[in-house]
């Protein structure tokens, strides 16, 4: 499968380099669904690592390589390069660690005072996070004097950030995807246990909506259905299409809560056809132009950060970056001002090149295999939301740096926290 999908690539850029764009992104899309469906087929796994970041990325590519837009130009020959090592490595650095075996199907339930005890944990850790929120939420707030859903102002949003603090206002997140885990994981529950589950659940999808948080909420709907479709034993599809289209309708009514209405986002977009519709439009764009600011970078970077870019966690969660600003100023290199969003293998090329990509997709395939297999042999239910947070990532990889985002380690470090939280009892071994 690999070799077909090296001669759709040299295809692709050989329609691209003669101006037939249309085909060139068709070539690569239908690569991008034929490698999700060799991976799935191999693992007879929906959420396998590999595929999904194929679809993501492979598929991605293949949108941005329809030039819909004024702002999409010829990629450099070194862009077509990167664009094509990160997955292979990936893929590489994945089958190095360990082939996914299918695992037995079934369920392995301890005493009862043990998963009484899981689920007790399970819910304070839940808890906890969201009361860390709602406070946050409140600072906020109460210090910067203004709620996003009820301003004025186009990118409230933007502004609504207290350093330090809003890692946890945006930690809601993660709760509904733990609901979830507690629900599949106990083999009954109490109306009283769903009614409150159902009440926290509320209170972390509205801290998205009064932020304006287009982002936050795609992750919280997005991380909870992928927990339902590991643990669930049998789970129904139209949950998960009700789900997303609860999730189209708010993330709709939040584009208006923005104050961004169709004249200003087809000004951003600088679209070919006028009359795209904007539901074709946006999604488009926030897809495409992150190729397209990465060929910015080929073309534009004058000497490469070694290191730095990837270690703004550790600048950020330390508060070296107050202390060191010169560590994180460096410049980025976009197509527009506005069109910030920049795809995942970014900051690897800003620190090494070439190198720092195929170096990247090794490391990031051999931890999702360990990954894989650490979610397989662990009962506990944060595993499973450790395997949703990276599965989220990696179909996203079109859309941010991710690893070099301090908000993604905090999750983990959070996460991680639960894991601990709950022991090693849980949910016993399920097909991912």
């Amino acid at each position: 499968m690999l070799i077909l999908y090296l001669i759709f690539y040299v295809i692709s850029y050989l329609f691209s380099q003669t101006g037939h764009y249309l085909l060139s992104g068709f070539v690569l899309i239908v690569s991008a669904l034929g490698m999700y469906g060799h991976f799935y087929i191999k693992s007879r796994r929906l959420l396998d690592l590999r595929g999904l970041l194929c679809l993501s990325w492979i598929g991605g590519q293949g949108i941005a390589c329809l030039k819909l837009s004024h702002l999409a130009a010829d990629w450099q020959l070194m862009t077509w390069i990167c664009f094509l090592a990160f997955p292979l490595c990936f893929i590489g650095g994945y089958n190095l660690i360990a082939k996914v075996r299918s695992q037995p199907d079934g369920t392995v339930h301890g005493d009862s005072k043990e998963t009484q005890t899981d689920s007790r944990r399970l819910l304070l850790s839940s808890a906890v996070i969201l009361c860390f929120s709602v406070a946050g939420f409140i600072l906020e707030a109460a210090v910067l004097g203004f709620i996003p859903l009820f301003s004025s102002e186009p990118h409230a949003y933007s502004y609504f950030h207290l350093s330090g603090v809003h890692y946890f206002t945006v930690s809601a997140v993660l709760v509904p995807a733990l609901s979830v885990a507690y629900l599949c994981k106990k083999p009954s529950f109490s109306r009283r246990e769903l009614f409150l589950w159902l009440g926290m659940d509320l209170l972390a999808f509205l801290i998205p909506v009064l932020c304006v948080s287009r982002f936050q909420l795609i992750v919280a709907v997005v991380l909870a259905l992928f927990v339902y479709m590991m643990l669930a034993k049998h789970w129904k599809a139209w949950y998960i299409l009700v789900a997303l289209a609860a999730l189209a309708a708010l993330y709709v009514g939040l584009t208006f809560a923005r104050r961004h209405d169709v004249e200003y986002l087809n000004g951003i977009f600088e679209m070919k056809n006028e009359h795209m519709p904007i539901f074709v439009t946006q999604p488009y764009i926030y897809i495409a132009n992150n190729y397209d600011n990465f060929n910015c970078l080929v073309e534009q970077l004058p000497e490469h950060t070694w290191g730095l870019r990837m270690c703004f966690p550790l600048f950020a969660l330390t508060g070296l970056k107050f202390l060191r600003p010169e560590l994180v100023s460096f410049p980025i290199y976009i197509t527009k001002t506005e069109l910030t969003t920049v795809g995942i293998i970014y900051d690897a090329y800003y620190d090494f090149g070439i190198a720092g990509v195929i170096g990247f997709g090794l490391l990031l395939g051999a931890g999702c295999a360990l990954l894989t297999r650490f979610t397989h042999r662990h009962k506990n239910p944060a595993s499973y939301l450790f395997y949703a947070q990276i599965t989220l990532y990696l179909l996203l990889s079109f859309f941010t740096t991710w690893f070099s985002n301090p908000t993604t380690w905090f999750w983990l470090a959070l996460t991680a926290a639960v894991w601990f939280a709950c022991g090693k009892r849980g949910v016993a071994r399920r097909k991912v």
